[in-house]
């Protein structure tokens, strides 16, 4: 049977893309019975059903999956943050971090709107810390086109899926690497301080040679689906590094007697708003544990 790439998913429909045929499929209805849900960006194996329909029968192995958005098979994940309109969230940021971590995905970084900052370096002070950490980023503006090619250097070769809240112009962004997509552009509330949602579904462009992204929808909110408070402190690199020298193996960076993340972050070896953020993240999972039991 042939295979093909799940390119965009809609009320219960797969767009299956195999060569230059697009086919909308249904899935089979073991899929729903097992617990299956097919992601954009996963390969499948689906049975022809006249010109452009069919049935998506097995999906093929993952090498990866994001639960938030729900996508399957990236290579990298972009997490695309506004300076202004809405602000910068470093919160957020953190919250989706963790996210990327926790299934070990490579992060990029990209800040958009830089030309509503009076004083440009600070787009480079926000990004400062997490480069520290090793992850990469870029900042861009698409009105003057400011770092626009930096962006397209790290998403060239790869399959990118694009996060981020609503209105920080990731559909713009799009539209200004790739003009012939035509994406539909949003506007910020003006009660709310934040994005009106215009993507409403994950979906692959190619925006030049063999390069790829998955828009996604926006959100305003982030939850943590089923993690345990132990994991926590892996998915922040810079606790993780300096929790090797706590006192015992058990401890979760709360103050703990020995605690070196604890020590670290009260000498300057850490921000502090990432660890305020760590210690407010633990404690919602604990009472999400709390809930479960």
């Amino acid at each position: 049977m042939p295979e093909g790439l799940i390119t965009k998913a809609i009320a219960g429909f797969y767009y299956v893309q195999d060569g230059d045929v697009v086919r909308q499929c249904r899935a089979r209805g073991v899929f729903k019975k097992q617990g299956i849900n097919p992601l954009v960006g996963d390969r499948v194996v689906y049975t022809a059903i006249g010109g452009q329909e069919g049935v998506v029968e097995e999906l093929l192995p993952r090498k990866n999956e994001l639960v938030r958005p729900p996508l399957a098979n990236i290579d990298q994940c972009v997490l695309t943050f506004s300076v202004k309109e809405p602000d910068f969230n470093p919160k957020l940021l953190d919250r989706m971090l963790v996210q990327v971590e926790r299934e070990s995905l490579p992060a990029v970084i990209v800040l958009t709107k830089v030309d509503l900052l009076a004083d440009k370096e600070q787009a480079e002070r926000f990004l400062h810390p997490y480069r520290d950490m090793g992850y990469q980023g870029a900042w861009v503006s698409t009105k003057s086109g400011a770092g626009v090619e930096q962006v397209r250097a790290l998403l060239s070769g790869k399959l990118s899926g694009l996060s981020g809240n609503s209105g920080v112009g990731k559909s713009t962004l799009l539209n200004t690497l790739s003009p012939g997509l035509n994406l539909s552009i949003g506007e910020i509330s003006q009660k709310l301080g934040r994005g009106k949602h215009t993507t409403r579904h994950s979906e692959i462009f190619r925006i030049f040679e063999d390069t790829f992204v998955i828009d996604t929808p926006g959100f305003a909110t982030l939850e943590f689906a089923g993690m345990e408070p132990p994991i926590l402190a892996q998915c922040f690199r810079d606790i993780w590094d300096l929790s090797h020298d706590c006192k015992y193996r058990s401890c979760l960076h709360e103050g703990e007697d020995g605690c070196a993340v604890r020590a670290g972050a009260e000498a300057g070896k850490m921000s502090p708003n990432r660890y305020a953020h760590y210690l407010e993240f633990l404690g919602e999972l604990k009472e999400a544990k709390e809930r479960r039991y």
